[in-house]
């Protein structure tokens, strides 16, 4: 009787293979014969799971942002921080990869969204994760409850400013603690603004 594979695990096992292939070599050299090999399987599995090379990247991007995500979430979720200041912090940082931990996943979101800007089955996925991430900053600068603070725009600013700062990092043009202290100082505006309304 032939062994029974887990289909969804078995997509999420090619999507760690494009992923680490993509952080080494870009995503020129990623074929489904590469992911194939670099996940142990038979050519005939990856072909299962995704018929064409780009549905295997599009699944690849869509895992690398629900990853994001969700670990964003969580630690909302599980935070201890009290002040919707301190949980915007947490939420912006964990979006903007600047921990070391997250050094390898901000660089395979970089190359997808390099290849995104003449792929737009890839841009489509990256803005359905940037509206979401955009939801969860909106609602937390909501509740900083300043009065004529635009939500929605000062979202969009700080998404942006995170991604810049992914950016930064990565290259080397900051270093981990700097890009802090950037993030830092943008979000003391909204301790300043909340100060000259009291």
């Amino acid at each position: 009787m032939p062994k029974q594979v887990d289909h969804e695990s078995r997509r999420r096992q090619l999507a760690d293979a494009v992923c680490t292939l993509a952080h080494e070599r870009g995503l020129g050299g990623v074929t489904l014969r590469d992911v194939a090999e670099r996940a142990g399987v038979s050519m005939g599995a990856v072909q299962r799971c995704f018929p064409t090379r780009d549905e295997m990247l599009v699944f690849a991007l869509q895992y690398v942002g629900e990853r994001v995500t969700a670990r964003a979430r969580e630690r909302l979720a599980s935070s201890r921080a009290r002040t919707p200041r301190a949980r915007l912090t947490q939420l912006v940082t964990e979006v903007a990869l600047l921990d070391a931990k997250h050094r390898a996943e901000a660089g395979v979101w970089l190359v997808f969204v390099s290849q995104a800007a003449v792929t737009p089955p890839l841009a489509e996925v990256i803005r359905e994760s940037y509206a979401d991430l955009h939801g969860l900053l909106e609602r937390l600068i909501g509740a900083l409850g300043i009065p004529g603070l635009d939500p929605r725009t000062e979202a969009r600013t700080l998404l942006a400013l995170a991604d810049g700062l992914t950016t930064h990092v990565l290259i080397g043009h900051l270093s981990t603690r700097a890009a802090m202290d950037v993030l830092d100082k943008h979000l003391s505006r909204f301790r300043a603004m909340a100060a000259d309304e009291c």
